[in-house]
């Protein structure tokens, strides 16, 4: 069975999504690792028999010593793919040269690349939106698509409201990339 490194920092929902759909039926999640010691997804990833991993930014005095550990960390488990669901760290080239990974991003890229995309999409005149998810590369959230899905934002759409789109189609689309990755 193929082996999959989830890196996530909040509160895992995406992690959950995963678990539920591809763990142990299209691939084992050999560890969820974290950035974030308070992350909720922890206790989602445990609650599947999922070892999981701090691996603390605020202990590092650089992006690159940080990355090194993280490195470090996913190379003991041997994946075949890593998974950044919810993953808040902006990764170096000491990440991004040596992990084979996929992102998940919540806007059609290019547009809004970096943090605070769904805000971003839903304040923007775009009226057609979406999520990307796309291979990790040295720029920020610029690497090669692998799927997009997108919708059109409604004039009377709260943020609540967009919002949920977009994890629905988070939640559809990120496994669905595993999916195929694997196969």
């Amino acid at each position: 069975m193929k082996k999959i490194v989830a890196l996530f920092s909040g509160e895992g929902t995406n992690l959950a999504n995963l678990i539920e759909k591809i763990h142990l039926k299209h691939g084992a999640i050999v560890c969820a690792i974290t950035n974030n010691p308070n992350a909720g997804g922890i206790a989602k990833a445990r609650a599947a028999n999922i070892p999981v991993e701090v691996c603390n930014h605020t202990l590092f005095n650089s992006r690159e010593s940080y990355d090194t550990a993280l490195v470090e960390i996913i190379q003991k488990y041997d994946p075949d793919l890593v998974v950044l669901c919810g993953f808040m760290r902006i990764l170096t080239p000491v990440f991004t040269t040596k992990i084979r990974a996929i992102n998940l991003h919540p806007s059609l890229l290019p547009a809004f690349k970096g943090a605070r995309a769904i805000e971003r999409s839903f304040e923007s005149n775009e009226t057609i939106c979406g999520v990307s998810v796309h291979w990790v590369s040295d720029e920020l959230d610029g690497g090669d698509i692998i799927l997009q899905k997108s919708f059109t934002k409604k004039s009377t759409d709260t943020l609540e409201e967009f919002s949920a789109k977009i994890h629905e189609i988070e939640h559809e689309i990120l496994p669905l990339s595993v999916i195929q990755i694997l196969k």
